[in-house]
C-alpha cells in the first residue's frame, strides 16, 4: 500500500473580521446608490407626469375655453334644427283636427267618441235595440272596439296641453261604458242562443253545440239537453277549446260558454292605457331655456317619470265592480314635466267636482307601504306580469225554457232575469264534497308565449287576477295548449313576464334611405325590425330562432303608439314602463343625457347610423356611450366610433370596442362639442350634413318616439 493521501480541507477559508466589515460598507454604499438613483428616477418620471398632465390640463383647458365660446352658437343652430320636433308636434294637431272634419263631412253615421253627445246617443240606441243575434252583435262590436281604439289611441298621443282634464276623464269614462255595454250585449247574444239551444243540436250527442267566431272573438257555447253522464265532456271542434265537467253538472240544465276575446276589457284600465315617458315639445320660445331648466332638476325629472298608477279605492268603484275613469287619470310620464302646484289641482278637482284625494298622486312612501301590504302571493303584480292573447270568460249558466212546437206553433217561456248563472259550487257544498272542473285551451296564434304563461283568474271584488282556486296545470308547448282545473267557473288570462325580453342585448339603428331608417333589436328570445319612414313606421320581421313569426302583424304601417300597442298585445314587449326599473337590471341614466340623446339621434338619423356599445355600462350614470357611423348607402361598410354624451357636452373616445378597458380619452385631433350634431358634424362628409338639415320632421319624430319608447341606452 502506498503512501496515505491528505484529506482536502471541507470548511472555506474563514473571514477575518475587518473583511467583513468592508463588504458590508460596499453592500451598504451599493443600496444606497440604488436608492437615490431610483428616488431619481421616481423625481424624474413624477416630473414628466406633472409635465403631461400639465400639458393634458392646458390642452383641455383650451378645448373647454373654445368650446364655451362657440357654446351659444352651437345651441342656436341646434335649436334650429330641433325646430322640426314642433313642426312635426303642429303636423300632429291639425291631421287631428283635419280628421274630426273628414268624419263629420262623411256623415256615415258613426259617432265622434270625443263628443259626448254623439257617443252616449250611439251607446243608448245599442242599448235600446232588442235584435240580440249573435252574428250581428259581432259587427257592431267591430265597431265599439274601433271606437274605444280611437279613444285610447288620444289618451296616448295627444300632448297634456291640448287634452283637458275633464276630457281625458271623458274620454276614460266613455272606454268604460262602451266595454261594459258590449259585455252586456255578448250576454243577451248568449241567452238568446240558449233559448233556441234545440236548433243547434248535435246529431250524436242531442245537446248543443256552436261555435261562432270572427277576427275578435271566439264564441263556444254547450247546453246540456240530454244530461246524461258520459256526456260530461266536450270538445269544440273548430276552436280546439273543451271541457270536462263533474257529474253533478253533467246530470244539471246548465249550458257552458267559453267567450274569448282577443282585446283584454278586464284588467284595470291604467294598465289597458299605459303611455311611456317622453319629452315634452316645448314652444319656440322656450326651447332656448328647456337645457337649463333639465339640467337643474334630473332628480325630479325622473321621479316624475317612473311615478306609478295610483290603486283606486272603493268610493271609486263603478256600479259593476269595475274602475272608473277617475281613478285612472294618466300620469304624465314626460320626463321634462314639472310636479302641478297644490293649489292647481285643487282648482282642478273643483271644476271636476273630484275629490281631491284622487287628484293627488301617491307618495313613494304611501306607494312603498301599499306594496308591503300586498302580502298575498296569489295576487298578481300587474306591474310585473300582464295577460296576452285576449282573456277567457269560462261560464257555467242556467239553460232558460226551451222553444216547444205545438203544431204550427212555437211557444216559450218568457222569464224576465236575463242571463242567470249557474251557482257551482253549490253555497251548501263543503271543500272535499265536489270536484274541479278541468278545462283545455288552445292558445292564439297570434302571441308568442316565450316561457310557459301564468293562469291567473280575475277577482271581481278585489279587482285583481289571482292564481289560486287553479291546479294541475299542463302546458303543451308544441300543441299549443293548456289544460288545467278550476274550483269554480272563472274569467280566465294567460299572462307573462313583461320584462322576459329585457335587457336587450344589442341594438341598431340606421338609415336604409331617403326618410327611411330601420331599427333592430336583439333580445335573449327574439330579434325584431322595425322599419321608419315619413310619419310611420313598420314591423318588418320578429325571428325567434332564426324563423320569422307573428306574420299577421308584419308588413302593416302604423304610427309608433300602434305598433307599441300591436307588440305588446303578441306578447313581444320592447317598451319599458316607468316602474319596469324595479324588475330589470338597469343600465340607470340620468335622464338629461338619455333624453337629449335620443332627441339629437333622432335630428342626424336620416345620415348617421348608431350602435349599443358595451362601454355605456362602463361610462356611469351621467353619461351614455354608443357607436356611430356615417351611412348613406344602405349596402355600405359601417366604420363605427365611439361616442360619449352627457346632455351638455360631446366627445369621440380614442378606445374602441374591442379595447381592454373604459377611457375617457379623446381621438387624437379632436374636440369637445356642446352637442352632438356638431360632433358629428367635425368628422362627417357635407352630403351627410345636407341630408340631416333636409330630413322630414315627421320622420325624424318618429325616430325619436321609438328611441323614447324603446328606451335603448337604458335597457340594454
Amino acid at each position: 500500500m502506498g503512501p496515505k493521501k491528505k484529506k482536502k480541507s471541507s470548511g472555506k477559508k474563514k473571514v477575518s473580521k475587518a473583511e467583513q466589515l468592508r463588504l458590508q460598507k460596499e453592500e451598504e454604499e451599493r443600496r444606497l446608490k440604488e436608492e437615490e438613483e431610483a428616488q431619481f428616477q421616481a423625481q424624474q418620471e413624477e416630473a414628466a407626469r406633472l409635465e403631461k398632465e400639465r400639458i393634458e390640463q392646458e390642452q383641455m383647458e383650451k378645448l373647454e375655453a373654445k368650446d364655451q365660446e362657440r357654446r351659444e352658437s352651437e345651441l342656436a343652430e341646434l335649436h334650429s334644427l330641433e325646430q322640426k320636433f314642433l313642426s312635426a308636434q303642429q303636423w300632429k294637431t291639425d291631421y287631428r283636427a283635419y280628421g274630426k272634419w273628414e268624419h263629420y263631412l262623411s256623415c256615415d253615421g258613426s259617432p265622434d267618441p270625443t263628443v259626448l253627445q254623439e257617443i252616449n246617443t250611439f251607446m243608448s240606441l245599442w242599448r235600446d235595440d232588442q235584435n240580440e243575434d249573435v252574428q250581428l252583435v259581432m259587427e257592431k262590436g267591430e265597431q265599439v272596439l274601433n271606437l274605444i281604439e280611437k279613444l285610447q289611441f288620444l289618451l296616448l298621443d295627444t300632448p297634456p296641453s291640448e287634452i283637458t282634464e275633464k276630457e281625458t276623464v271623458q274620454y276614460q269614462e266613455s272606454i268604460l261604458e262602451l266595454q261594459n255595454l258590449l259585455h252586456q250585449k255578448y250576454n243577451g247574444a248568449t241567452e238568446h242562443l240558449l233559448k233556441t239551444a234545440n236548433m243547434y243540436e248535435d246529431s250524436e250527442t242531442g245537446n248543443m253545440q256552436a261555435v261562432i267566431k270572427d277576427k275578435n272573438v271566439t264564441f263556444c257555447i254547450w247546453a246540456n239537453l240530454k244530461k246524461k253522464v258520459r256526456l260530461k265532456n266536450h270538445m269544440f271542434c273548430d276552436a280546439q277549446h273543451g271541457f270536462d265537467l263533474p257529474k253533478s253538472l253533467a246530470m244539471s240544465s246548465v249550458a257552458v260558454r267559453i267567450l274569448h276575446t282577443y282585446y283584454d276589457h278586464v284588467s284595470p284600465l291604467w294598465l289597458q292605457c299605459q303611455s311611456v315617458p317622453r319629452l315634452e315639445v316645448l314652444d319656440s320660445k322656450e326651447l332656448t331655456q328647456h337645457s337649463k331648466d333639465n339640467v337643474e332638476e334630473p332628480e325630479e325629472e325622473e321621479k316624475k317619470a317612473r311615478e306609478e298608477p295610483s290603486m283606486p279605492t272603493g268610493e271609486e268603484m263603478c256600479s259593476d265592480g269595475r274602475k272608473s275613469a277617475v281613478s285612472f287619470k294618466e300620469n304624465s310620464n314626460s320626463i321634462a314635466d314639472i310636479n302641478e302646484t297644490e293649489e292647481e289641482i285643487e282648482k282642478k278637482s273643483e271644476i271636476l267636482d273630484i275629490p281631491s284625494q284622487v287628484q293627488h298622486p301617491l307618495t313613494q312612501k304611501e306607494m312603498n307601504e301599499k306594496e308591503e301590504a300586498i302580502t298575498d302571493e296569489n295576487i298578481v303584480d300587474l306591474q310585473q306580469f300582464v295577460p296576452v292573447g285576449g282573456v277567457y270568460h269560462i261560464d257555467a249558466l242556467q239553460l232558460p225554457p226551451q222553444v216547444k212546437q205545438i203544431k204550427d206553433w212555437s211557444m216559450v217561456e218568457v222569464l224576465d232575469v236575463g242571463l242567470q248563472a249557474y251557482p257551482y259550487p253549490p253555497e251548501e257544498a263543503e271543500d272535499a264534497t265536489y270536484s274541479p272542473i278541468q278545462i283545455t285551451l288552445r292558445l292564439s296564434d297570434n302571441v308568442m308565449y316565450f316561457e310557459d304563461p301564468v293562469i291567473a283568474r280575475w277577482d271581481p271584488a278585489g279587482q285583481q287576477w289571482r292564481t289560486d282556486g287553479i291546479s294541475n296545470i299542463t302546458y303543451e308547448r308544441q300543441a299549443q295548449s293548456i289544460t288545467f282545473e278550476m274550483r269554480a267557473f272563472y274569467t280566465i288570462a294567460l299572462l307573462q313576464d313583461a320584462h322576459l325580453n329585457m335587457p336587450y342585448q344589442a341594438w341598431e339603428l340606421q338609415p336604409t334611405g331617403t326618410d327611411e331608417a330601420l331599427l333592430i333589436v336583439t333580445t335573449v328570445f327574439a330579434t325584431i325590425q322595425i322599419q321608419i319612414k315619413g310619419n310611420q313606421c313598420m314591423l318588418s320581421s320578429v325571428a325567434v330562432e332564426e324563423k320569422d313569426v307573428l306574420s299577421y302583424v308584419t308588413g302593416k304601417w302604423l304610427s309608433p303608439v300602434d305598433l307599441r300597442a300591436v307588440l305588446k298585445k303578441a306578447g313581444v314587449n320592447i317598451f319599458p314602463g316607468a316602474y319596469s326599473h324595479k324588475y330589470v337590471s338597469v343600465n340607470k341614466k340620468a335622464p338629461i343625457a338619455e333624453v337629449r340623446a335620443y332627441q339629437q339621434m333622432a335630428l342626424v338619423a336620416s345620415a348617421f347610423a348608431f350602435a349599443w356599445s358595451k362601454w355605456n355600462l362602463e361610462a356611469g350614470q351621467e353619461q351614455v356611450v354608443f357607436k356611430v357611423s356615417e351611412h348613406l348607402k344602405a349596402d355600405s361598410v359601417k366604420d363605427w366610433s365611439l361616442y360619449m354624451f352627457n346632455g351638455q357636452k360631446a366627445q369621440k373616445l380614442k378606445i374602441t370596442e374591442t379595447s381592454e378597458a373604459f377611457s375617457e380619452e379623446l381621438e387624437e385631433d379632436s374636440e369637445f362639442h356642446s352637442t352632438l350634431y356638431h360632433m358629428l358634424k367635425d368628422f362627417a362628409s357635407k352630403e351627410a350634413i345636407d341630408k340631416v338639415e333636409t330630413a322630414n320632421f315627421l320622420f325624424i319624430d318618429v325616430v325619436y318616439q321609438l328611441l323614447l319608447a324603446t328606451r335603448v341606452l337604458t335597457y340594454s
